[in-house]
């Protein structure tokens, strides 16, 4: 199992989201799992995740500094079993990106939780806490849906 978490710049949620998953994953026992992060812009490609950001990771014990931002592009639809973005914005993108979603595998993060919806950018609301906690609330019932 694939899976590539989305945003737009890919230095603030899908970051957070790669690093938590990957990481939450390991805890829980959850093998054969690989996951990876992509933007649906090129406008932050090859930057570092946000300080914010990175210091939230930190603050959990993950070590995001080696991260750098990178654009999503088409071929990424074969190459992962699920793509998986932060907000509905991202997800209408990634279809664009990829000509549509043939197989269902673009979803929303947050609806594998029992509170579907958008995780809002902290690029803008500066509020990582936020961020944060739902990013680790869907990363939490995404591994319990790929544990069933």
């Amino acid at each position: 199992m694939k899976i590539l978490f989305v945003c737009l710049g890919n230095i603030c949620r899908s970051p957070m989201a790669e690093f938590i998953f990957r990481d939450m994953a390991k805890k829980r026992g959850l093998t054969g799992v690989e996951c990876a992060s992509a933007a649906t812009s090129n406008e932050e490609a090859g930057n570092g995740v946000y300080p914010p950001a990175r210091a939230k990771l930190r603050s959990l014990g993950l070590d995001a500094s080696g991260k750098r931002a990178v654009p999503m592009v088409k071929s990424d639809y074969g190459r992962y079993d699920l793509l998986i973005g932060m907000e509905a914005r991202n997800v209408a993108a990634m279809k664009r990106i990829c000509g549509g979603d043939p197989e269902g595998k673009m979803r929303r993060l947050l609806d594998y939780s029992a509170r579907p919806g958008d995780i809002a950018d902290p690029w803008y609301t500066d509020d990582f806490d936020t961020a944060c906690a739902d990013i680790t609330e869907g990363c939490a019932a995404l591994i319990d849906s790929l544990m069933k």
